[in-house]
Order: structure tokens, then sequence, then C-alpha cells
């Protein structure tokens, strides 16, 4: 490194403030900038680092060059000219999980895909922690990566970004997966082609791939020294049989999908992911097992909040897309020997909720709709019958009405909050907290 050079670090927020956290923690010279003329946090950050040189409101040409390398959030976009630039110059751009990855010395296992990554990792982080790992979780959930290298961890557990593994080079995970891919963030890749080659970078280096055998886009290539798959495919290794409910390890019987507090078979893909990665890191399996049967599923999103009468309730308020709630309802509505009924409503955001009409024929009692953009969503699911409520304690009241055993009410709304909540996580405590008062009567 030169005398007078220094680390910039771009983008100041999360993920930003650990590095800077970090670097300055080795020693190491770091200047600092944000393109937001304003970021959030920055007065507290002055004063937690008062000899880190900060720009804020653009790129500073003059740190761009002088720098030795550049340590880049996964917000910022690696294509932005101020960075490619200075790639084409042949300057060193990196990420957070780069620098971990240098820095960790433990076994770790990197965990990607469009949908579900932080469920397994929250779940395989309970499962080491059961087994006395003291495992380190974080990187696009929670805790930032470099924030986890002091905490004494036996094993790492890492979400990881597409955007975070457009800038890691030298992961090596011990296991890695890609637990599904769909179109996502087209709007900062070229094409479909860019978005999964980032995600296959999960691979490079790892020792064991876990992959699914339903998708074949999350497949590594032949140079990964082990293979491991799940799925419902017959060859997949860990695998859900739909007719017998049971999820099978090369035949030998783990769990009946009865044995579960988590419903649907988007649920079952994530537990035969969590016990694939399980038994790769040689972790004990019964430990494993009793875990998984458990875990009730992160907040707000397909969360398991009550069961009383036959009729289970559950609160994915996180699902604030047509995407979400499709997938919600169809995982449910396929598990279950009754029928749904559908708490949803709110601020549509211009969405086509036609996508929906479909699944609720099927697999809806009622659609009890309220919030802002009710009427729309109604008209979209005019197949199913569908109420309009004035409000939360309305919709839980009319749901616990209608309700018969076997049923499940899902809180699943296709649509922001902002018009009746402060956030997704208010709407859902609202939800939990109504249906606490209906199931303890």
């Amino acid at each position: 490194m030169a005398k007078d050079g220094f680390d910039l670090v771009i983008g100041l927020g999360v993920t930003g403030r650990s590095v800077i956290r970090y670097l300055t923690d080795q020693g190491m010279p770091v200047r600092a900038l944000d393109t937001r003329a304003e970021p959030a946090g920055l007065e507290a950050l002055q004063a937690e680092f008062p000899a880190v040189k900060i720009h804020t409101g653009g790129f500073k040409p003059g740190w761009m060059k002088k720098a030795n390398r550049l340590i880049v959030s996964p917000g910022v976009a690696v294509a932005t000219p101020a960075i490619a630039e200075q790639i084409v110059e042949g300057k060193e751009v990196i990420g957070d999980v780069e620098l971990f990855a240098r820095a960790a010395s433990e076994p770790l296992v990197g965990i990607t895909g469009s949908n579900a990554k932080s469920t397994v990792t929250t779940l395989l982080g309970q499962v080491a922690d059961a087994c006395g790992m003291n495992p380190g979780i974080g990187g696009n959930l929670g805790v930032p990566a470099l924030d986890l290298l002091n905490d004494d961890a036996r094993l790492y557990v890492l979400e990881l970004s597409s955007f975070q593994l457009e800038t890691t080079y030298s992961l090596s995970a011990d296991v890695a997966t890609i637990l599904n891919v769909s179109q996502d963030h087209l709007d900062r890749y070229a094409s479909f082609a860019d978005y999964l080659a980032a995600k296959q970078r999960i691979y490079d280096g790892c020792q064991v791939a876990v992959w699914n055998r339903d998708d074949l886009a999350t497949r590594p290539p032949e140079s990964v020294p082990k293979q491991i798959t799940f799925g419902a495919h017959p060859e997949a290794d860990y695998r859900l049989d739909s007719e017998s409910g049971q999820l099978l390890c090369r035949g030998e019987l783990l769990l009946s999908l009865s044995d579960l507090a988590l419903t649907g078979h988007h649920n079952a893909m994530n537990i035969l992911a969590v016990l694939a990665i399980s038994d790769a890191l040689s972790l004990n399996r019964d430990k494993a097992l009793a875990t998984v049967k458990a875990f009730t599923g992160l907040e707000h999103r397909c969360q398991l909040v009550a069961d009383k009468g036959g009729v289970r309730w559950f609160n994915d308020s996180k699902a604030t897309n047509v995407g979400a709630t499709l997938a919600a309802l169809t995982g449910i509505g396929e598990s279950i020997e009754g029928k749904v009924i559908l708490v949803a409503g709110g601020q549509g955001k211009g969405q086509d909720f036609s996508p929906l009409a479909e699944p609720a024929r099927q697999y809806l009692r009622a659609g009890l709709l309220m919030g802002e953009d009710r009427s729309l969503l109604a008209q979209g699911m005019s197949a199913a019958p569908c109420e309009l409520v004035t409000d939360m304690q309305a919709a839980v009241e009319r749901a616990y009405a209608l309700a018969q055993p076997g049923d499940a009410v899902l809180l699943s709304p296709a649509c922001a909050s902002f018009d009746m909540y402060k956030g997704f996580a208010d709407r859902g405590n609202d939800f939990i907290r109504r249906v606490q008062e209906v199931c303890d009567d």
C-alpha cells in the first residue's frame, strides 16, 4: 500500500459503517463518501470516527484516483461510471463480504436465492446454535458480516445478495447454496443472465454445493467437489414426497409434514435445504430435526401465530406485493384440508391483482379486504367471495366467524401498509394482537 494511500469506503449505510469500523480497528487509513447529500446517521458516524474524512453529495474524483482500493456497499452498483472507470484502471474494487472472507478462519456457509434466504439463514443458525456451534449469523440479514468476526463463532452463516456477491472473490464457502432463482433486480442488471451469474459466484471455491433439483438455474459448475440436491424431484437427495407427505433423505424418512409447525410446499423446500446443509456440516441430526420441527417462521413472513379449534392463523404482513401473496396463498392452500380466509389490502402501488384470481377461486373461503385499494383488489379476485371490511379488528372478527376446522386464516396483504400503519411490522403486530383477542375468548 502506498505510504499516503487509503481505503475508500463508498456508501454510508449499515454496511459502510461496519467497513469503516473494521478498517479503523485494523489501523488502516480510511476515507468515506456517499452520493447522498445527507445520509442518515452522518453526525453519529462523524462523532464515532472523527479522524475519518467523509465526503457527501457525490463521488470525489481525486479520492477515487488516489485510493488504494474501493470498498463498495451493496446498494451501489459497480457498473456506476465513476467506479467502472477505476476498475478499468486496474484498481481493486471489493465489498464487505470479501474483507470478511479474507479474515474469517472458521467454517462458513453462504446462502443466496431470489426468495427464502432469510428463513433458511435464520433456521440454519438456530440448528447450529442447538448443536453448540455459537454461530455468527448475518450478512445481508441483520448483522453486517464484518461485525461477526469478534463473536468467537465456530461457524458463520451468511445470507448473501447478488449485490454482495458481485464484489466477492475469495468466499470459498465450506457449504454454499442457491435456493431458487426468479427474475429480480432487472433494474440493476442488463439481463437475467447477468443476475444469475452474480448468484452463481457463491459457488466459487466452495467445498459442497447444495442446490435445488427443481430449479436447474441453481445448479453449480461441475468443478465443485461435492453436490447435494433438495426438492420434489424424484432424484433429489433430500426430497419432499408430496403423496406421502414425507421429507426423505435418499429414501430414509426424516420428518412428516404433519410434524412441522410451518405449512406449505415452499417451507418444506426451505427445511430440506436446512437439513441438507446441516448434514453437510456434520451437525447432530436429531437436534436439527427437533429444531426445524419447532420453527414457526420469521416474524411477518408466513408466521404461525395461533392454532385453535382446528384453525391456523398466519401472519404474512411482509407480503407487500402480488407475487409474495401468490406464493403464500398457493403454498398454504395446497397444504391444508380446508380453505383459506385471506386478509388483504392496503396501498396497491398500481399493481395488477389479476394473477390472484385463479388461486383465490381455488383456495379461498373468503377474502376480507381493507385499506385504500380494497375495491381494486376485490376486482382482481372477483371469482372468489370477497367482503370489504373497515379495519384489522373487523377483518379478524369476521375471519373467526367464518373459519371452519381445517381452514387457515392468512394475513397476506399484497399491498403496502402506509395508508393505515407505520409499516408492515406494525400491521402484522396489529393482526397478532387481534388474533390473540378472539382466540383467548
